[in-house]
């Protein structure tokens, strides 16, 4: 679907950021932006900006940035028109439709084909299920509990036994080999075609907005792998989509409760636990974490209710450090004697479950614990490595009272002197071996970083900050078109933005959150564009010390142009009218004020 910039620019307009954003996150006014936690990184001191003035937002520490489509864009990982359209409805617009020309048709986005194969495959999948051939597989998931009706709200479904079933079924609905390739469900090769899952129960994997991505697959039978998940794709990233997490959306509890498989999450839900998730057959990862926090913004709490075995313990003890520097709150479940929730819902019931989840321990009380189990604590060799291995797990706190409270919490349970535990805190912090340490991205992608670590000269410094202050103050255009142009910006990028922001401002606008519509598909451009409109000093800066700034923004950019012209001077009077424009340099202070 096409939309018209003036189309565009209406959504935004009409849909205020700092709103937008505040329903997300918790913003707090500092000057004339709103700061918050950025929820595109893990972070423990607010460097997400929103600016309500220019109407754009900005990180400081990861680098992402843009306008009000960008931030439902990347929040809700939605395409441009899938962001437009739902920005439109929130503020009450109906958006002109009309009818796909043969060549937009043709130009669909490869994206959405694939989303388009994959709702027609798990709809084919679910009726295979209800036939003569899907019968095993049917009969397997009433034998696990499951109802009809848990059944069709999950999507389950069968993949045939013939192997090259489904390729030929999706190739009469009129699906390329190249399309049919990229989606991850069959494999090409020169001796044929073949499907990916065949003789499996498919469980069909969604995004958050309930679009079918992926699928994982049991076997019938003995065959292997017993599991089998879809490939990464350009729909699918193992690592930061979740299982269930579009049904936990609708919920919208006050914790999420993370499992390790399809069926523990099935069960759950069906146990009327509708905020279980669970990772993609790898390990929890920091991204999946983050996803959790931006789609659930009310869920505080993150319960783990992985397998009482050894595994489990494991993963458990890998995926604490990571919530916790997410900013949100592990507890851990106990399902003993049972392995999973699958078991204990079927032996014990809905209600042990939910006194199980009131019971659930804080995280770093239920390592302590385990940590206890591991040592032999009649030894006093054993008993004091314990000791410093709780030491180094308390270490990682970097809140002062937040670590007291702790070490006062397990000095009682594990019958320690609160102030001996204390100074073995602290040996073991000022060492360096703190256990469960920051995990999250470093600022900015690798090549944002290298664009910004390339500009830092000084002149590229001034195009940029002149820039930032014609965006906080666009009165300034009057004054500063008078001394500087766009062709005065050596940057190409820098020069392509100045020939916007000029252009816009001499036609009386001064919106800059506009001008990122022409940069809202593509991230790092707009990224760059918002860390640029995001520089300027602001309050930070008395009336007299910003005017001084941007003189010298003036006076370095003329200056490196004059320095380029008598480098480049072939003539007497191209070197002499470049020696004019320097000297008159030192004048601009004077020139300016009056």
């Amino acid at each position: 679907m096409y939309y018209s910039k003036e189309v565009i620019e209406e959504v935004r307009a009409r849909n205020d950021i700092v709103d937008l954003v505040s329903e997300h996150l918790a913003l707090k006014r500092r000057g004339k932006t709103y700061v918050g936690l950025c929820p595109f990184h893990s972070e423990k001191t607010p460097s997400f900006s929103v600016s309500p003035d220019r109407q754009t937002y900005h990180c400081f520490g990861c680098g992402k940035g843009g306008n009000v489509i960008g931030f439902v864009m990347d929040y809700e990982n939605l395409s441009f028109p899938e962001a437009l359209r739902s920005l439109a409805a929130r503020a009450g617009m109906q958006l002109p439709e009309r009818e796909a020309s043969k060549e937009e048709l043709r130009e669909r986005s490869l994206k959405e084909r694939l989303l388009e194969i994959h709702k027609v495959a798990a709809t084919h999948f679910y009726q295979l299920l209800h036939t003569e051939e899907g019968l095993q597989a049917y009969r397997y998931l009433k034998e696990r509990g499951l109802s009809d009706e848990t059944i069709r709200h999950f999507g389950l479904g069968f993949s045939s036994k013939r192997p090259g079933e489904l390729y030929h079924y999706l190739k009469s609905k009129g699906y390329t080999d190249a399309e049919l390739r990229e989606s991850g469900l069959v494999t090409i090769e020169e001796r044929g075609a073949r499907d990916k899952f065949w003789n499996r129960v498919m469980f069909p994997i969604m995004d958050s907005n309930s679009r079918v991505i992926a699928f994982g697959g049991r076997v019938m039978g003995d065959g292997e792998p017993k599991y089998l998940n879809s490939p990464e794709t350009k729909l699918f990233d193992k690592s930061k989509n979740l299982y269930g997490l579009n049904y936990a959306r609708r919920k919208r509890e006050a914790y999420i409760i993370l499992c390790e498989g399809y069926m523990d999450v099935i069960a759950l839900h069906q146990a009327g636990f509708a905020s279980a998730v669970a990772s993609l057959g790898t390990a929890l990862t920091e991204q999946q974490i983050l996803h959790i926090k931006r789609t659930l913004p009310n869920a505080n709490v993150t319960i783990l209710s992985y397998d009482s075995d050894n595994a489990g313990i494991k993963a458990a003890r890998r995926a604490i450090p990571m919530i916790r520097n997410a900013m949100l709150r592990p507890r851990v479940l106990s399902m003993k004697p049972y392995k999973d929730p699958d078991e204990f819902i079927k032996a014990l019931g809905r209600e042990a479950y939910e006194e199980r989840i009131r019971e659930a321990r804080n995280a770093v009380l239920w390592e302590v614990q385990i940590l206890a189990t591991q040592h032999d604590l009649r030894d006093p060799a054993e008993k004091t490595r314990f000791y410093e291995e709780i030491a180094a797990l308390l270490a990682s706190f970097s809140e002062p009272l937040e670590r007291n409270n702790y070490i006062d919490a397990v000095a009682r349970e594990q019958m320690i002197p609160a102030d001996a535990l204390r100074q073995l805190v602290n040996r073991v912090g000022a060492s360096g071996m703190a256990a469960g340490g920051e995990v999250g991205p470093r600022s900015g992608s690798g090549t944002q970083r290298n664009v910004r670590k390339d500009r830092e000269n000084a002149s590229l410094k001034s195009q940029k900050l002149l820039l930032a202050f014609l965006a906080e103050e666009p009165s300034l255009y009057s004054q500063l078109s008078a001394w500087i142009s766009p062709s005065d910006f050596t940057d190409a990028f820098y020069r392509e933005l100045a020939e916007k922001v000029f252009a816009m401002l001499q036609s009386g606008k001064s919106d800059i959150g506009a001008l990122l519509n022409d940069y809202v598909e593509d991230s790092e451009k707009e990224s760059l564009v918002t860390s640029v409109f995001h520089t300027a000093p602001g309050e930070a800066l008395s009336v007299a010390e910003k005017d001084q700034a941007i003189l010298d923004c003036i006076r370095s950019i003329r200056k490196d142009a004059a320095d380029r012209r008598l480098r480049n001077s072939s003539t007497a009077e191209e070197l002499q009218a470049a020696m004019r424009e320097k000297a008159a340099l030192q004048h601009l202070k004077l020139t300016i004020r009056r």
